[in-house]
């Protein structure tokens, strides 16, 4: 029989130090959402003692199936349309997945309350706490951050460590905290949504990647949240920079990319964490470069003040595109910082497999190559995929999320032969075309059935020469009119195998 406490309110006074070894049978926690992390969380929760009530609108056999589990470890599950509108009363703590707008009921009711809120990594990171801890390198950013994850885990297997991808890639990171398998050191990614639910992490490394506008219509939430934000954008980027907080050893930021290292210098970091910049160009001191062929760091080695040491060459990255390099060196940084040898940062690169629809090579025909960057959900992965090619027909649209495309358009237009747009938001794409290079020809796909991306790729194959790119970069989120982004980028590779049948 479960003897816990049937109503919360006896945790308050623990729950701010909260870790694994806390009181855990004196608090009821709500687990907001039944996705990966919610399952994930609640698992913890209940491996912990709590008392858990999990709360989700949708009651799919997917979630039913979930919640049967959880009932069987003495969880209240409760999905269905309009569960998640109150708040139930006599809770301590609320655990929300990542997606949840702050201002949805849920929340904003524990916000009232001062109910504390936390994500599935917050609870990670408490669950570790004191006994379990294993150091996390982790990377954020608006762009790469997978790719950049991926290259950490191979760098460290490379180099013997035992370790996994986790978090906003792979699987939740409570599930790790709960593995009996003994880890070294983890490679962690955390978007924005994950760290705005953060406030006690206190990493061996991290990173920021980039900083550009994206899921602005989550920051630009009506109901004004967070407090005191002076714009989507400036709490965006507020969140990114949580991932600094009460770093220990490297705070690794992008030279090309000056709000990074802002970030970096407004952290309230632990006593002796250091700054370390990594960049395309010859490095300084404390920063890891290029140098002719070679990726070289800087910062990792004693006489970094008059030389150098090669970690990689270039040619070990691929594709070799400036973004995936400046991937590449902000990886490198990360396990560096962790004491990785140099050999096991050329080895690891030479090891990774990048998943699909990233800068992928689809086929070449007549001179003219097809290629696949179906992850540029934004215009920043956008213009770094445009960034590695000198003529191109660009296919785009779908999702802006609220974002701009005047600074690319202008940015990229001598790069473009043509370009053909799809989505919802297409003509978003067009309207800043028409500002900013009127003279392209462009070709609108007003349909949004199946057929839309058959016709702009048919529309490209028409327009490259010899020598030309046919880019999928489309700059947008897929969602308007295909299941994900790797499902529009399958969308594009049928289209270009249908031009041999064609013709």
């Amino acid at each position: 029989m479960d003897r816990r406490p049937v109503s919360g309110g006896n945790a308050a006074s623990w729950l701010g130090g909260a870790n694994r070894l806390s009181p855990w049978r004196q608090a009821t926690v709500v687990v907001a959402g039944l996705g990966a992390s919610g399952f994930a969380a609640a698992d913890g929760l209940l491996d912990l003692g709590a008392r858990v009530v999990v709360l989700d609108a949708s009651e799919s056999a997917t979630n039913r199936e979930k919640a049967t589990v959880l009932e069987m470890l003495d969880a209240s599950v409760r999905l269905g349309p309009g569960v998640t509108d109150t708040l139930p009363p006599d809770v301590d703590l609320v655990v929300t997945s990542p997606g949840w707008l702050p201002s949805s009921p849920l929340l904003r009711q524990a916000a009232l309350r001062g109910i504390p809120i936390w994500g599935e990594v917050e609870l990670a990171w408490r669950m570790s706490q004191p006994d379990r801890e294993v150091p996390w390198l982790a990377v954020t950013g608006t762009n790469g951050k997978t790719t950049t994850v991926g290259m950490v885990e191979s760098m460290l297997t490379a180099a013997g460590l035992t370790t996994a991808a986790v978090g906003n890639v792979g699987r939740p990171i409570v599930e790790a905290v709960l593995d009996d398998v003994a880890y070294d050191v983890l490679a962690v990614e955390l978007s924005s949504f994950q760290l705005h639910w953060t406030n006690s992490l206190s990493l061996h490394s991290a990173a920021v990647l980039n900083l550009a506008p994206d899921h602005l219509e989550w920051y630009a939430d009506p109901a004004g949240w967070p407090p005191g934000a002076s714009g989507a954008m400036a709490a965006y980027a507020a969140d990114k920079a949580r991932i600094y907080e009460r770093v220990r050893h490297s705070c690794v930021y992008n030279v090309a990319d000056p709000a990074t290292e802002e970030m970096v210098v407004e952290a309230d970091v632990v006593e002796g964490a250091r700054a370390i910049g990594f960049t395309t160009g010859i490095p300084g001191p404390s920063m890891l470069g290029v140098v002719d062929d070679l990726l070289v760091d800087r910062a990792f080695i004693a006489q970094r003040r008059d030389s150098a040491v090669e970690l990689a060459k270039v040619s070990d990255v691929k594709p070799a595109a400036p973004h995936n390099i400046e991937n590449a060196l902000a990886a490198a940084a990360l396990v560096r910082s962790f004491g990785v040898p140099p050999q096991a940062v050329a080895e690891g690169l030479r090891r990774l497999q990048l998943g699909d629809h990233r800068i992928q090579t689809i086929a070449e025909r007549a001179g003219v190559r097809y290629i696949d960057d179906s992850k540029a959900t934004n215009p920043h992965a956008a213009a770094a995929s445009l960034r590695a090619f000198d003529s191109v027909v660009w296919i785009a649209g779908g999702q802006a999320k609220g974002t701009s495309f005047d600074d690319l358009v202008r940015d990229y237009a001598p790069r473009l032969r043509g370009v053909a747009l799809l989505g919802v938001d297409r003509l978003v794409i067009a309207e800043a075309l028409a500002r900013h290079a009127p003279h392209l020809p462009t070709f609108v796909v007003d349909s949004g059935e199946d057929g839309a991306m058959a016709a702009a790729v048919e529309w490209a194959s028409t327009l490259a020469e010899a020598g030309d790119v046919v880019l999928l970069a489309p700059g947008c989120a897929s969602k308007d009119m295909y299941r994900d982004y790797a499902a529009r980028g399958d969308a594009f590779a049928a289209a270009v195998a249908a031009l041999d049948r064609q013709r």
